[in-house]
């Protein structure tokens, strides 16, 4: 009779081996499904890479600013101002030791551009050989148009302040003020040509002079016509102006 009890009451037991068995076997089968889920997302680790170019311009590159003539993009960097942030283009004007910043968006509007094609370099050239013309104004305003010609930017304008102002050794020799806008318009061309070439200042200076004497009449005569020619323009101003009276 205790056989009998001792024997069937292994199979509860049995029973209840079974039923703890499947427990764990649900707790491996679920551990990898928590796992996937909190995997992260790839695209969520990419960030975005500093911007290079604006407006056409990018780091590194050379520049026409008109009001200092060729200089270099050294840095694109933000400021915040009044609350909000402006984004900077940082230039070199690595002769004359200056640093200037100008906001991106105002690159249209101070005439700042692109270093000139090689036609706009071709026709700079050409009109340095060409004849001066040199009206015979008060200098005081002759000086202005020259210093107005400088600070455009526009290189074939800078070529004929160059070539206006030129002396040759057998000509007079230019006043300090005259010597003065000739030198800066001489700087100005010179450093864009040699930015466009890729050569030295002094190189492109050379060339610049070159060209020059090629230019026809650069001797005493010249000046005796050169005088001929303003007392005309004075005359037909005169007439002009009696004209006008007149009316």
């Amino acid at each position: 009779m205790t056989a009998k009890t001792s024997a069937s009451s292994t199979p509860p037991v049995k029973q209840k081996l079974a039923a703890g068995s499947s427990s764990p076997r649900s707790t491996k089968t679920a551990a990898p499904a928590k796992l996937v889920a909190a995997a992260p997302v790839p695209v969520a680790k990419t960030a975005p890479k500093p911007a290079s170019q604006r407006h056409g311009f990018k780091l590194n590159e050379f520049i026409v600013y008109p009001a200092h003539g060729v200089g270099q993009i050294v840095g694109i960097e933000e400021q915040e101002v009044a609350g909000y942030k402006l984004e900077l283009f940082v230039i070199s004007f690595a002769k004359d030791k200056m640093t200037l910043k100008v906001p991106t968006p105002k690159v249209a509007s101070v005439g700042m551009r692109k270093l000139a094609e090689a036609d706009v370099v071709r026709r700079a050239m050409n009109t340095l050989s060409g004849r001066a013309r040199v009206k015979r104004t008060m200098w005081s305003r002759r000086a202005q148009e020259y210093e107005a010609k400088i600070n455009s930017g526009d290189l074939v304008s800078i070529a004929e302040v160059v070539r206006d102002l030129y002396r040759s050794d057998v000509q007079p020799e230019q006043s300090y003020s005259e010597r003065q806008l000739y030198e800066a318009a001489l700087d100005r061309l010179a450093r864009e040509i040699a930015a466009v070439q890729k050569l030295l200042d002094s190189e492109a200076v050379k060339l610049i002079e070159g060209q020059l004497q090629k230019g026809p009449k650069r001797g005493a005569k010249a000046e005796t016509e050169a005088d001929a020619d303003a007392e005309a323009d004075d005359v037909e101003t005169e007439a002009e102006a009696d004209v006008t009276e007149a009316a």
